[in-house]
């Protein structure tokens, strides 16, 4: 029976979580990527061997790169954006050339994953992620006050949004202002206002079939070169799995995927498998999603989440949420069974415990609550597999 390749994302020499401490959780196979370099420009061999040979050095191995950046200008189809694409196709080349088989991106314009709260308090005291619409709300047409964000909603959600703000203290609407603009994976730097409106003003005449279109193209010019030197492309779905700040959204839906697969019809330009973003929108099905894109998925993100309303989700525990965990366990089993390959995998958003309260780290990616999802991914796998041989 083949097994999935645990693994666990690391930011870096300047992540707090440390690598030993991955390593005495059973786990060697490490998720990272160069974020010291500026986006778009070249990753060369040099860089990427360094990091390869530090993570040897304590007896870790670089299985998935996670993430390999779009510029803006890409996804913008402007200013220099046929230079970053032959960026692209160079670092393709040289992560090649390392021996790594994975790279994930994803086509988000400006903003990655997007949650109101950081640290929503579980009943048993842990913290979680938590996405609330009607706080969004507020953030956008009420503190950033974005031109054009009053007309998106209805005069019912702004007075629901005003409501909420006003329940907040001074202190918390900070919060929730950092919470929002958070940045870019692997940074701990807010965006200002200024630079979100000046970001956005440039997105205002590109739409979801527009962007989705700058996504082909960059596509085609990139996955032939991915696929001719043995490199998985894994495109990271949208999060949260709809359009924020008006910002275009093409990597949501089922449909969204089948386009941009029938597009660029090449194994090379895969999926990862996120079935936290996947599962935080209510129309997609999860199961289905692995039997129509079976052999494009390259990368398991496995959590769970709770869609508590249509104006709210949270990060759950990997086993019990609002996705079928179980069913799509053994699902991926069965995949990887009939493909004959082993998928990475890793926990995703784990709580914050009380034990590690304090500790300056990315929001989602404290130790203990991600070793827990790990655990209970682990056991899950092995109790299925079990059952499957015995079947057998």
């Amino acid at each position: 029976m083949i097994k999935m390749h645990q693994t666990m994302r690391w930011y870096g020499p300047n992540d707090t979580v440390k690598l030993r401490d991955i390593k005495q959780a059973g786990v060697t196979g490490i998720v990272t990527a160069l974020h010291e370099i500026p986006v778009g420009d070249v990753w060369t061999t040099e860089a990427i061997k360094a990091r390869q040979d530090l993570l040897k050095a304590e007896g870790m191995e670089w299985v998935v790169i996670e993430s390999l950046p779009v510029h803006e200008d890409i996804k913008r189809k402007a200013g220099n954006y046929k230079t970053y694409i032959e960026n692209y196709k160079t670092s393709i080349k040289n992560i090649a050339a390392c021996g790594l088989k994975v790279i994930t991106y994803n086509f988000m314009p400006i903003l990655d994953w997007v949650r109101t709260h950081h640290a929503f308090e579980n009943p048993d005291g842990t913290k979680a992620l938590l996405f609330n619409k009607m706080a969004f709300v507020y953030f956008e047409v009420y503190l950033l006050k974005r031109p054009g964000a009053e007309t998106d909603y209805t005069e019912e959600e702004k007075r629901d949004a005003l409501a909420y703000g006003n329940t907040l203290t001074e202190e918390e609407k900070q919060i929730l202002f950092d919470n929002v603009l958070l940045g870019l994976p692997g940074s701990k730097v807010n965006f200002t206002p200024e630079d979100i409106l000046n970001l956005l003003e440039q997105y205002k005449a590109i739409d979801d079939n527009k962007l989705r279109t700058h996504l082909i193209e960059f596509l085609s010019e990139v996955t032939p070169v991915a696929q001719e030197y043995g490199v998985n492309l894994a495109i990271h779905p949208d999060d949260p799995p709809f359009s924020v700040l008006g910002l275009p959204r093409v990597v949501c839906t089922a449909s969204d995927l089948k386009q941009i697969f029938d597009a660029v019809p090449i194994q090379a330009n895969g999926l990862c498998y996120c079935t936290g973003s996947l599962g935080a929108h209510p129309n997609n099905n999860l199961l289905e999603i692995i039997d129509a894109f079976e052999d494009r998925i390259h990368f398991l993100h496995l959590r769970n989440v709770i869609r508590e309303n249509e104006n709210i989700f949270r990060e759950s525990e990997h086993l019990y949420g609002s996705n079928p965990v179980e069913a799509i366990m053994e699902k991926l089993l069965l995949l990887m069974q009939k493909r004959d390959i082993s998928l990475p995998m890793r926990p995703d958003h784990g709580f914050l415990h009380d034990m590690e309260a304090g500790i300056k780290q990315y929001a989602g990616y404290s130790l203990i609550g991600r070793l827990k999802g790990l655990a209970e991914m682990r056991g899950l796998e092995l109790g299925l597999a079990y059952k499957m041989q015995q079947k057998a």
